[in-house]
């Protein structure tokens, strides 16, 4: 059975705690654009924001191959 893989556009906005980069509540977008758009709204409130497209497993749901699209300030490294 193939994986059934489709890109999709989220955005992470990360805040400072205790000195260490913490990530907050992932946004899902439409498209690049609107990715873009959601991080630079963000940006003024947040320490970092990164736009990424990622590939998103339809069954399980795990995200894969991520691509930054946009960033503002400190984020962290999503590949391991």
């Amino acid at each position: 059975m193939p994986v059934v893989a489709s890109e999709k556009f989220i955005v992470i906005p990360y805040r400072k705690n205790r000195g260490n980069l913490v990530p907050g509540e992932m946004r899902q977008a439409s498209n690049p654009i609107s990715a873009e758009k959601i991080a630079t709204s963000m940006a003024e409130r947040f320490v970092g924001v990164a736009a990424y497209a990622v590939m998103v497993d339809e069954e399980s749901g795990d995200m894969s191959s991520p691509r930054l699209l946009a960033k503002f300030g400190e984020i962290a490294d999503l590949n391991p």
